[in-house]
């Protein structure tokens, strides 16, 4: 579904990626891991558009979106969550998930079917609706967030740490979301910390180090390979 080829960004005076290659398959979901630094919010970044690339390929089901910008891209049927989450704080949970119902005029129009499928996956974005976002605590707006990301239906979706900070708990219930909506069809990239979360969910995965992939393959066969993992990553799972 997505690939991207010898991809190159620069930041100011700063070069981050040195020739990305990267391949996310269709209806599966790819961890992108590696250390703090090595590139792998860039990446998504430049992915999405945020940042251009300087040199190389961005391909999308076909179309080269390498120069396209990124409310353009946001229209393709992706979705991306930041690290930071990108909560409205000042509006209710319904009217952040409103803002991203493009073809809702109000809540009463918005999908009832997928809201209750939402609900199922993330309750406590039923439970605080009309409370302000701002409010909630971190694992609730880490909810909100991706359950704004998925108020429409999407082909592909980019999330950047979605446990990073997160109470077991719910990481758990997390993890159950994500692997539902694989299940769906939905194609997912994720940028991970948490190695066992990356282990229970992963079908594919990259390792990047100093803006490059230094490892592809299957995130089983790196989970049963510890020299590898402490190779990659500096340590075993």
């Amino acid at each position: 579904m997505l690939t991207l080829r010898g991809v190159h960004t620069h930041i100011g005076a700063y070069h981050i990626l040195h020739g990305v290659d990267l391949v996310v398959p269709r209806g599966k979901l790819t961890m992108l891991l590696g250390r703090n630094g090595a590139g792998k919010t860039t990446t998504l970044r430049t992915i999405m558009g945020l940042w251009r690339a300087s040199k190389g390929t961005i391909v999308f089901n076909g179309r080269d979106i390498t120069r396209v910008a990124t409310p353009q891209i946001a229209t393709m049927n992706v979705a991306y969550v930041p690290e930071n989450m990108g909560i409205f704080a000042d509006l209710t949970v319904k009217e952040n998930m409103l803002l991203a119902a493009r073809y809702a005029k109000n809540a009463a129009a918005m999908d009832e079917k997928r809201l209750h499928w939402i609900f199922k996956l993330f309750p406590a974005v039923q439970k605080f609706w009309n409370h302000p976002a701002g409010k909630l605590s971190g694992g609730q707006k880490q909810m909100v967030a991706v359950a704004r990301a998925i108020v429409e239906p999407r082909e592909l979706l980019i999330i950047d740490e979605p446990s990073k900070g997160l109470a077991p708990a719910i990481v758990n219930n997390m993890i159950e979301a994500f692997a539902e909506l694989k299940a769906s069809g939905v194609t997912l990239l994720l940028v991970e910390q948490n190695i066992n979360f990356a282990r229970r969910l992963g079908d594919t995965v990259a390792v990047m180090d100093n803006g490059q992939i230094v490892h592809a393959g299957s995130m089983q066969a790196l989970a049963d390979d510890e020299e590898l993992q402490r190779s990659l990553l500096g340590l075993a799972i």
